[in-house]
């Protein structure tokens, strides 16, 4: 049943996005920083970690997951830190994904020739 909540929510998030492409002039690059600013509002607002609990992954792979971990790192870090939180809170959360990203990106790239398709 877990895996079919996470089915449902993750293919739910990413069918809007696939509404907003195929029915909008709003461009790709538009769509995932709205899906980012949405998880980022979301997440401080405080819905969508009941979203998570139910869904799980399906709700913590997509871009809106990325800007709920976002908040919820600035606002932990805000309530440690004080207002120095609002600038090291949400990288120090989400540093080891980005960190992962950009690992798994170099030996990529180093492993295959990545260039312009002509």
């Amino acid at each position: 049943m877990e895996y079919l909540k996470a089915f449902l929510v993750g293919g739910a998030i990413c069918a809007v996005g696939q509404v907003l492409i195929d029915y909008t002039k709003l461009t790709p690059a538009r769509i995932l920083v709205s899906f980012v600013c949405a998880g980022v509002v979301l997440g401080g607002l405080g819905l969508y970690q009941p979203l998570i609990d139910f869904a799980g992954a399906g709700a913590t792979v997509p871009l809106t997951g990325f800007g709920a971990l976002l908040a919820k790192g600035t606002l932990e870090a805000i309530r440690e830190d004080g207002l120095l939180g609002v600038i090291s809170g949400g990288i120090g959360a989400a540093g080891a994904g980005l960190g992962a990203a950009i690992l798994f990106g170099l030996m990529t790239a180093l492993i295959f020739k990545p260039g312009d398709k002509m």
